[in-house]
């Protein structure tokens, strides 16, 4: 394992803490929101600062970036959107009672999630209030979106009559320990998703499989069925928060408050994998070319090999906490709570795995015209054999 010596770029003109970091669709640009109450764009072709967003009356909690326009929310209560390009703010979002922890947007909708115990969707072009989501017994922390076209057969959705103007439904995490789905057309809840004895922290939604996964402080992750409500499983081995989760190819990957990151085979709920040489709570984290990414409360950025669980890499500089990070063209961008945004040359440990990841399926490919009669007859190899192809 090598150390990283130091980033390729070190961009400190925020003057607060970064909280989050959103990349365009394009790859074309980042977008920082801070503690200092502004907004900063990147250039990932250049690295420079292109556009500072200043407006918001106290500090930007999370941000979202699409390739023409940029999204704050802030603790002031509001959202904003902003012009990529002149800077300008084009709208003000105003109806929150507190602070705005989350924001997501889908279509033509603008989500929000607030320590005032609602979430909100709003109309992205005409700066107007369209819904309120509240049932909420405490804060909402955390967001997903979906259609229910990508999930109800055609006799469910009948059964759906008053919302098939609008197929839309979002889901909502809270402090109260549950989690709620909505019809967006009439801020009707369809469902409460509840076992969960802690805040839920955050969601990651699979529609096609019908599976909606949430990480909590009671140190669990259950996945749910997002259709019936029912509660499929639960992944019970961690021993602290679940802050962050990261779904691949069927693999769930997790990071927690234990320091650890563990990875889960989702149709078996096996724990297959534990990341560890964190020294605080594992705060975000990243799949890449079969590299798991991660950002700790230690102040460093690991890579592992996603497979094997060896640490491949170190990124040392930070002071505080990594709150985000982010990859684009073998870059590694990390976003601290010490107001640095750090830029990493990933493209060795990126080449060194394709290489590694290019033999073993060379040498699966052999072993497979040697043994394929075998495997037909052992299910125990096969598994381990889908395992490998998954990841």
């Amino acid at each position: 394992m090598g150390n990283s010596g130091s980033a390729v770029k070190v961009c400190a003109d925020h003057q607060g803490g970064i909280n989050w970091l959103s990349l365009s669709p394009d790859g074309q640009r980042l977008l920082t929101g801070s503690e200092d109450g502004t907004a900063r764009l990147w250039s990932t072709a250049d690295s420079q600062c292109h556009g500072h967003f200043q407006g918001h009356e106290s500090y930007i909690t999370f941000c979202h970036l699409e390739n023409e326009a940029a999204f704050t929310c802030s603790a002031d209560h509001t959202i904003r959107k902003w012009d990529v390009v002149t800077g300008q703010c084009l709208a003000i979002y105003r109806g929150h009672t507190s602070i705005v922890n989350r924001i997501l947007v889908a279509k033509d909708y603008l989500f929000s999630g607030s320590y005032d115990r609602t979430a909100r969707c709003w109309s992205v072009d005409k700066e107007k209030q369209i819904q309120e989501f509240r049932g909420h017994r405490n804060c909402v922390l955390t967001l997903a979106h979906y259609s229910s076209k990508d999930v109800l057969e055609e006799e469910e959705e009948e059964e759906e009559e008053e919302e098939k103007v609008s197929r839309d439904l979002l889901v909502t995490g809270s402090t109260d320990c549950t989690v709620k789905v909505w019809w967006v057309s009439s801020g009707r809840c369809y469902q409460t998703l509840l076992g969960h004895t802690g805040a839920v922290l955050c969601l990651i939604l699979d529609a096609p499989n019908r599976e909606l996964f949430s990480g909590s402080t009671d140190y669990t992750i259950r996945t749910w069925n997002i259709v019936t409500g029912e509660q499929l499983k639960v992944f019970k081995e961690h021993q602290g928060s679940i802050i962050c989760l990261e779904l691949v190819n069927r693999h769930l990957y997790s990071g927690s408050a234990d320091r650890t990151v563990k990875c889960w085979l989702v149709d078996t709920g096996e724990r297959i994998q534990t990341y560890k040489a964190h020294k605080h709570s594992v705060s975000t984290l990243k799949y890449h070319a079969g590299i798991l990414f991660t950002g700790s409360g230690d102040a460093c950025a690991r890579a592992f090999n996603s497979k094997s669980g060896v640490l491949q890499k170190i990124f040392r500089g930070h002071k505080f906490i990594i709150n985000c990070i982010q990859i684009h063209n073998e870059l590694l961008y990390t976003a601290s709570h010490d107001g640095t945004l750090r830029i990493w040359d990933i493209r060795g440990i990126c080449k060194r795995n394709k290489r590694r990841l290019k033999k073993e399926r060379s040498a699966q490919g052999r072993g497979s015209q040697k043994g394929s009669l075998s495997r037909l007859f052992n299910n125990k190899v096969g598994c381990m054999v889908q395992q490998e192809n998954g990841e």
